[in-house]
């Protein structure tokens, strides 16, 4: 009986957003967008679309959303809204962390991110433009992403901070002691993997095309570059 109450909500619920969605005016950018992924589509395969693509996406909205943050630090007039205005941030500590970023970007994340276009195979995720899904669900299936996520690493988190262990791994990544946005993925490579295994749980259970993959990756960088802020 609960089931079914709970399933009459959400098909509600979906009527309603689907009724709210033809009454907004018609997106400008969907057309230009449609015509870049078919693009996409037709001038390379599924492989290097799900590595390669994957791969740029991760990299140049990474630095792209780290950029004003690192700007800021430097620039005289923003420093008066820096709340530890006694440890002032030097190009030597960004360097620092930059080649670390690398190193866990390249070494750590590329292999991970080189099984993408498995996963999508095994489990018959689509890319074609006919089948993704309509804004809302995406938005949906994003935040149940992030719920999931959010609650693996509260855990997770909290057991790195463990006195036994947390000298061992997670203490590379508070050892700025004034964060900063590029500091977010500076970590042990431990810890990378630890923590990162959250942003994959999400997917396997919830993604059914392709563009998942890049906006929960756009949604999660947004969302921890700023707390490092």
């Amino acid at each position: 009986m609960a089931a079914n109450e709970s399933a009459s909500i959400f098909s509600s619920a979906s009527l309603a957003v689907e009724y709210v969605d033809s009454l907004l005016p018609e997106n400008p950018l969907q057309e230009p967008f449609k015509n870049a992924w078919n693009s996409m589509l037709n001038n390379y395969t599924k492989f290097q679309i799900a590595t390669w693509g994957s791969l740029i996406v991760h990299e140049a909205l990474y630095f792209l959303f780290c950029l004003p943050g690192l700007l800021f630090q430097f620039i005289p007039y923003m420093k008066k809204y820096k709340i530890q205005k006694d440890k002032p941030e030097t190009w030597e500590n960004q360097w620092k962390c930059f080649k670390v970023l690398l190193f866990n970007h390249f070494f750590i994340q590329f292999p991970l991110i080189c099984g993408t276009y498995y996963f999508t195979e095994y489990f018959n995720i689509p890319y074609d433009w006919e089948r993704m899904p309509r804004w809302y669900m995406l938005l949906a299936r994003c935040f149940g992403c992030a719920v999931i996520e959010d609650t693996w690493h509260y855990f997770l988190h909290r057991l790195l901070h463990h006195k036994r262990i947390y000298k061992y791994i997670h203490k590379v990544h508070h050892e700025f002691q004034a964060p900063f946005g590029m500091e977010a993925e500076y970590a042990h490579p431990l810890e990378t993997l630890i923590l990162g295994t959250g942003f994959f749980i999400g997917i396997l259970l919830l993604c059914d095309h392709v563009i998942l993959l890049w906006a929960w990756v756009t949604v999660r960088l947004i969302e921890t570059i700023d707390v490092h802020r």
